[in-house]
Parts: structure tokens; sequence; C-alpha cells
């Protein structure tokens, strides 16, 4: 009985050392090898917290088919719509840290979203590692052709005579594009009703139907229907014309203070090692450089801009405090 039990032993002690050297030769063979495996090695993702037809949307497509040419490997573009850019955000939050899940962000989802909405379930300036800006985008302060107000004074007169009868379509509550609104709001001492979409795309159809009256719209998105014909542009919201519409005044030329920048940028999961931020960036630099990428943001009156991402995170920063002011000035929250 002992000697039997003995052997039984020694059987069990050898399937057990047979199967710790198989897990290791498992783990070395298959697991060593992932892990030695350079990045990128399969295809990458940017994730874009709008729908489609968007300034964001059309950036990160530009700038992903771009960069898919640089890292060798397929850049495909997920659009995740909804509660001004947060879902997306938090898409990319909960998404593995390893340079395989990117995030196109933009000055909505990063520095007013924080301020705006009562809860959120992440943070995106201590949750998403910033690699770096990649446009400045003016907004362009557009109207329905059908509406009785060209210009901005005609545009406030109305607005003035009619409260609340101007309404005007934004991507998001929160975005750029409505604080633009409310800015203008506030400053020009109008009251108009806004109306969110999720994303720029779907409110610029409403737009072009006559469901909605004006629009501050960013420009890559705004500036084709403009050149068509479809829409009339009142005014930019920078300080300084745009020189895409040298003919169209800034919102500053008739209310006093009134300046809004929108900018882009490509972030990826806050744990994401630092060589593989280091990969994306140098291959981002090399996108933003090219003469192609820059006539076509050009083109859809972008400016092209790339930084170390210490430079982007005290950009992002600074941004930070300014629109938090914005928000809180504007009343404006978001349960």
């Amino acid at each position: 009985m002992t000697r039997t039990l003995t052997r039984i032993q020694r059987l069990r002690s050898l399937a057990a050392a047979t199967l710790a050297a198989s897990s290791a030769w498992a783990l070395l063979v298959f697991g060593g090898n992932a892990q030695a495996q350079p990045y990128p090695s399969r295809p990458i993702t940017i994730v874009v917290p709008f729908a489609a037809g968007g300034a964001t949307d059309i950036l990160a497509r530009v700038v992903g088919q771009h960069l898919g040419e640089e890292l060798k490997q397929p850049v495909v573009v997920d659009n995740k719509p909804g509660a001004g850019g947060n879902i997306g955000g938090a898409f990319l939050v909960k998404s593995a840290p390893d340079g395989y899940t990117l995030y196109m962000g933009a000055v909505g989802t990063q520095t007013i979203n924080p301020f705006l909405y009562k809860k959120m379930s992440f943070d995106p300036i201590k949750d998403m590692a910033a690699i770096s800006r990649v446009a400045n985008v003016p907004n362009l302060l557009v109207a329905h052709p059908d509406k009785p107000y060209k210009t901005v004074p005609e545009l406030i007169a109305y607005a003035q005579a009619h409260p609340g009868g101007v309404n005007f379509g934004s991507s998001g509550s929160g975005t750029s594009v409505h604080l633009s609104g409310e800015l203008f709001k506030s400053l020009a001492r109008v009251n108009m009703t806004h109306v969110p979409y999720k994303g720029s795309g779907p409110a610029m159809a409403d737009l072009l139907a006559g469901q909605i009256d004006i629009m501050f719209d960013n420009m890559p998105s705004a500036l084709p229907h403009v050149k068509a014909g479809k829409l009339v542009p009142l005014a930019v919201t920078t300080q300084k014309r745009a020189p895409e519409l040298p003919d169209t005044p800034a919102i500053g030329e008739f209310v006093k203070g009134y300046e809004a920048t929108s900018w882009f940028g490509l972030f990826a999961p806050v744990q994401t090692p630092a060589n593989v931020i280091t990969t994306v960036h140098s291959a981002l630099g090399k996108v933003m450089a090219k003469a192609e990428v820059k006539a076509k943001l050009a083109e859809l009156g972008a400016e092209p801009v790339y930084e170390t991402p210490r430079q982007f995170d005290a950009f992002i920063a600074a941004e930070a405090t300014k629109w938090r002011k914005v928000v809180q000035e504007s009343g404006a929250s978001v349960d």
C-alpha cells in the first residue's frame, strides 16, 4: 500500500513538473514573442468622440491616413458620439494602454467638459496622456440662406426683437461650438435657444435643411458649405479674420471682447508606455511636416500644430483655466 502511494506521489510530481515546464515553454515562445514584437504590430484605432462629418472626424481621418503610412499599419477611425464627447472619452480611458487605441480630443472634451458636467466617470486631464496638438481651428458663425439676417448686427437686432426666437445648433453640450454660442449670447446680450446634437455632422445636416437657424461651427466642416453657397458666413470667432475668408469679419469687430478658438489633439490612455508615446509622436511629426497634409488642413481652414507632450500639457492647463471661467460666467451646466 505504502509502495503504491509512493509511486502515485512520484507520478503526480512528474506530471506537475512536466506541466510547469510546458507552461514556461509556452510563455517563452508565445508570451515572450508577443512582448518582443515591435510597436505597432497590428492596426491602430483613433477614437473620435463625435459623429462622422464634423471637424474632429475630418481631422482624425486626415491625420490617421498619413499616420498609418508612417507606422506601417492601418489606422482606422471609430466614431463614438454622445454626451458632449464623454462617451468616446470614457471608452479611451478604459482601453488597454498599449498604443493601439488613440483618441482625437478637442478643446471641449479636454478643457470644457470637466467644468460643465456635474458627473464624469473620468478626468480627461489626469486619465489621458497628451501626445501633441494637431490643429487650431477658428469657429465660423453661419446661417441658413433663408434667414433674414446676413450680418452680425442684423442677427443681434433680430435676436433682441425675438427673444428665444433664434436657435443655434452645436456638436454637443459643452463643446467649443456650444460655448462659442453661449459667449456670444452673454457679450451681445441676446437670448437664443441652444439645440445640442451628437456631433457637428447631424447639426450641420439640420442647418442645411433649415431645421435650425444658425451655428457656430468649426471651420473644416462649415467652410465647404459656405464655398458651395449653401450657407451664409456671418463672422469668424477669432480675433482676426481668417485667410480662407478674408471678406468675412470677426465677431469681435461688432461684439467687444469676443474671441473663441477650437483646437484638436491626439491622446492615449495615461499608462501607455513612454516608448509607445514616443513612437506615435515621432510619426506624427513626420505627418504634420508633409506638404500635402499642410495643404489639406489649410484648405479646411485649420492651422497645423506639432509640439512635445510637455508643451501640449502646459497648453491644456492654460486652456482649462480660461474655459473654466467661461463656463462659470455662462452659467452652463449639464447633469
